[in-house]
């Protein structure tokens, strides 16, 4: 079965799936785009709904299909699974989530898919894992959005904070999608300078204090969203869109994606977010960045949170 690189199907249509979904209409990206959810209803109503825009947009064929309609598909994203609630983190979602994408994972295995998987449901980095597991592809055709949106939060903070553009911005958050990720503020660069000149260049003296506040403010922006809103949603529907970009294409663009660690850093058999350059077949290599001690003994400890988690799935 070829692929068609210019087909995505969305599987889960609520908060994030149907966010995604739209996004990705305005991104022309695709010209095919398929929504499944186990209310098909539900996806027939995003289907039209989102169709209806198109006269603003460019043509699309967008449709409720089932998974027989995924073989061809350049990029599956199931974003299927219960919405994190207040005082909930990420890893208290694991039980409730773990269910939902081993059954979605059983139904694509059924098809003869090639294209790749790109999870996006919390805990990203675990349920990346089991994708991985459950599925038995290569481990570049399964790909978690990881830490793109928290990388983006950062990015933008600094931006606010330094007054400029915060595409400017060279800087990552890293680990876990969640409370033991890290920000690689030793790697952190501003129009190429070093961060904490560019601050000084800036005015700004205290990094110590700027750097506990910004990086405070990224990893707890999504508790204050979810306490104000519910749900987040519109953030991840963009960090979907631009994962897809890099992947139809074949960018090889370098972004902190969920991906399996193969001794980086001393770490294996664990799924957390690295740097690594994305293309058509996924993931083409990780980019183990540089770290100082400090952040390297953080990002263990992030891989030991995973890992003790991962555990109670697969004991081996």
């Amino acid at each position: 079965m070829s692929i068609d690189s210019r087909k995505v199907v969305v599987v889960g249509c609520g908060f994030v799936g149907s966010s995604s979904a739209f996004a990705l209409m305005q991104s022309k990206l695709f010209s095919e785009m398929v929504l499944i959810d186990a209310d098909h209803d539900r996806a027939e109503g995003e289907a039209m709904d989102i169709s209806h825009g198109m006269a603003f947009a460019s043509p699309m064929k967008i449709y409720a299909g089932t998974y027989d309609d995924i073989t061809d598909a350049a990029v599956i994203v199931p974003p299927a699974g219960a919405n994190q609630k207040p005082d909930e983190t990420r890893l208290d979602l694991i039980r409730k989530n773990s269910a939902i994408m081993k059954s979605i994972i059983g139904e694509i295995k059924k098809r003869p898919f090639e294209g790749i998987l790109l999870i996006v449901s919390n805990p990203v980095d675990i349920l990346t894992y089991i994708a991985l597991k459950e599925s038995g592809y290569p481990a570049n055709r399964v790909i978690g959005s990881g830490t793109v949106l928290d990388t983006g939060r950062f990015r933008y903070e600094l931006g606010e904070h330094l007054g400029v553009d915060s595409r400017s911005i060279h800087a990552f958050i890293i680990g876990e999608h969640g409370d033991s990720e890290l920000a690689a503020w030793s790697e952190a660069r501003v129009g190429g300078m070093p961060i904490h000149d560019f601050c000084e260049l800036r005015g700004h003296y205290d990094h110590e204090a700027s750097m506990e506040k910004i990086f405070n403010s990224v990893k707890n922006s999504a508790y204050e969203i979810i306490a104000r809103k519910h749900a987040t949603y519109y953030g991840i529907a963009m960090a979907v869109c631009r994962i897809c970009a890099a992947i139809v294409r074949n960018e090889q663009s370098i972004l902190p994606v969920s991906s399996l660690m193969t001794g980086e850093y001393g770490l294996e058999n664990v799924v957390l977010s690295i740097p690594a350059v994305v293309d058509e077949n996924g993931i083409e290599t990780v980019v183990p960045i540089e770290l100082n001690e400090k952040e390297l003994s953080e990002l263990q400890q992030s891989a030991t949170v995973l890992k003790k988690v991962i555990a109670e799935f697969y004991p081996d």
